[in-house]
Formats: structure tokens, sequence, C-alpha cells
């Protein structure tokens, strides 16, 4: 019988801060599932393991404790890399990348291949002139220390390739890997009649706020509003709902392990945010046959909303076109959309396929 062939980039390293829920950490979770499964070594160098995310590690990843789950412990992340010699350093996530840079200037030629998936706009919908002038120049300098850049759409592709100053030929489009149903987690309680999901981190960049002020504008009175995440705005948002008089009418669930099932259940899904990279929990909305309203806050909008059948985009800060747009979908007549099959199945292998051959070139 014929040996199986190794795999050229056998070894793959990345890094977290923590498992807090953040979507770039699920996300690379689920790409080591299918590298664990195709015979690849992975291992995670991680800040602080304890966190809604925890139940989703996959068996056989081997995990590397940091010195705790503060940003600046990643730094440390160099001499890991210098034991554990790994084929490929995969960073997951714009968040990561100056600790991509330290590595490499720390290591030098002895620096694996850099791999970056580009998670989040190149775009911040949250910076002034002057901070957005320092943001750009610092993504300028991306191609001179990343040898790949991932991105998850042709078009947030093509603004990545610009911001970062990139040779086309070191960008790849690769989607994330689709959410799938997690047998035997826990249900949670749905609110009682129609009601709007938003999920996400209660977080400044979401602006949950807009979604919780639209609520008592909306004719018929009689929608509520269920928030899946959790995050440092968690008291803000019950105090403004509160305020409004809608506290009986916006439910907080926390970190969900499986959420589909509350978004196939809602009438639609909000995501109201300034800025987005590519908001997967959209394509799990249309997967499910759930008609989404979003803000215009990402180039990858028109690559997944592509038609007024599977819901309404509105410009940020809008908030008459976010109360409309919310009434139409919330209307019994309202017709659900068939559901979309999201892309991203085979994302691990072409993955890897990428991994083989940056190595092997």
């Amino acid at each position: 019988m014929a040996s199986r062939k190794m795999p050229i980039a056998a070894h793959i390293l990345s890094y977290a801060q923590t498992l807090d829920g953040g979507g770039v950490e699920r996300a690379f979770l689920r790409l080591a599932r299918g590298w664990l499964a195709e015979g690849r070594r992975v291992t995670l160098a991680l800040g602080c393991d304890i966190g809604p995310l925890h139940r989703e590690i996959p068996a056989g990843l081997a995990i590397v404790p940091l010195r705790s789950g503060a940003y600046h412990a990643l730094f440390g992340l160099p001499a890991i890399v210098r034991r554990e010699a790994p084929d490929i350093l995969f960073c997951p996530g714009n968040h990561y990348t100056s600790v991509a840079l330290w590595t490499r200037m720390r290591l030098g030629r002895r620096c694996p291949l850099i791999v970056a998936k580009a998670s989040n706009a190149v775009a911040r919908g949250d910076h002034d002139a002057v901070v957005h002038a320092g943001h750009a120049a610092w993504l300028g300098l991306h191609g001179r220390f990343l040898d790949h850049v991932v991105a998850m759409t042709p078009a947030t592709a093509d603004a990545a390739r610009k911001a970062m100053r990139i040779d086309p030929a070191r960008v790849s489009v690769i989607p994330n890997p689709p959410a799938e149903p997690i047998a035997g987690a826990p249900t949670i309680p749905l609110p009682p009649g129609p009601f709007i999901v938003g999920v996400g981190r209660l977080v400044p960049q979401k602006r949950w706020d807009r979604l919780i002020a639209a609520l008592p504008r909306l004719a018929g009175g009689n929608a509520s509003l269920l928030l899946i995440g959790d995050g440092p705005l968690r008291d803000d948002l019950k105090a403004q709902a509160a305020s409004l008089g809608m506290a009986d009418r916006v439910y907080f669930a926390g970190h969900v392990l499986d959420p589909l099932p509350a978004i196939a259940s809602a009438r639609v899904l909000a995501l109201t945010s300034d800025y987005e990279g590519v908001p997967g929990v959209l394509r799990e909305a249309l997967g499910v046959g759930t008609p989404v309203v979003t803000t215009d806050c990402t180039e990858a909008i028109p690559e997944i909303v592509t038609s007024p059948a599977l819901g309404t985009v509105v410009a940020p800060g809008d908030d008459n076109a976010l109360v409309s747009a919310l009434e139409t979908w919330l209307a019994p007549s309202a017709l659900r959309p068939t559901p979309v099959t999201p892309p991203g199945a085979d994302s691990a292998l072409r993955y890897l396929a990428l991994f083989d051959r940056l190595v092997s070139s």
C-alpha cells in the first residue's frame, strides 16, 4: 500500500488573546477543527482559555498558555514560534497584526511564513481625521511584513489590497467556515410574540443603542428585541432600554453556544454596526431563511444581501430608514426568504492548499 504523502505545511501555529466569544476566535476554532481532521498539527498560543468559546476547542488542538489574557502577553510569541518551529504562522485577524510584525522583527529570517486574515474593515467608522490617517499609515505597512493576506469576499479583498499596498498575487479570497448546529447545545427562552434578534458583542462598534432606540417607534408596539452576546456595554444598554420604557421588551441572552435556533425563530435579524469586516451573522440568518436589516457597514454587504427579497440595507445613522425597514419585515404579511446556503464548507481545505503552496514555493 502506498504511504500517505506528508503534508507540506504540516504544522500551523496561531495565537489569540482570549476565548471571550469574538468572531475572529470562533472562526479560527472552526478552521482548526478542519485542519486537524486533515492530519495537520495545529498549535494555539493563548492568553486565557476561560470563556464562552472554551467548549468549541477541537480535540487535538495544542494549547500553549501565555502569561495572561492581556494583549501585551502576545508579544511573547517569538519565543514560542522559535521553540515550536511551525511551517506557517497564521494571524487570525486585524486585531493581531501588530504581534505578527513584532514576531517578524524579532525572528528575522528564522520567522516562518505569515498568513493573515483580514477580519475587520480597513476603513473604521469610529476614527477622527488624525486617527484615520495614522491607521491608514499602519495598514500601508502590512505588505512589508505579511507574506499573504486572506480576505473573505472579493470586495473586502480589493479593499485590503489597496489599504495594505500589497501585490494582488499575495491576496486570496476564502470565506469563513459556516456555522453548524451544535448537538446538545442548551436552548434559551425566546421572547413571546414577534421579535427581532441581534447577535454580536455588546461593544460600541455594533451600535445596539440604535436598535433599542428604534423599538418604541415601531408600529403595533408588540415586537420585542433579543440580543445574543455579551460585552462591556451590557449595563448601559439595559439602562437605555429602561429609560425608554422598553425594559420588558429587550431580552439580554448573553453568550449562546448555538444561536441558530433563535435566529431561525426571529421575524428579522438586525445588524446596526458602524463598521464590519464580513458579518457572518448575516449569512447565518439567511442560511435559515430569516430576513435581515443591516446598515451599509462594509463593502461586503452587497455580496451578502444580493436581493431585496433577502433583506433591507440602510445607511448608518438613518434612524427613520431603520424603523421603516424593521416594520416591513415584522409585518405578518412579509415573506421570509428562501434559505441561502452559506459559502465556506471547504474553507479549511482551501486554506491548507494555500499554506502548502506558499511553503513549497
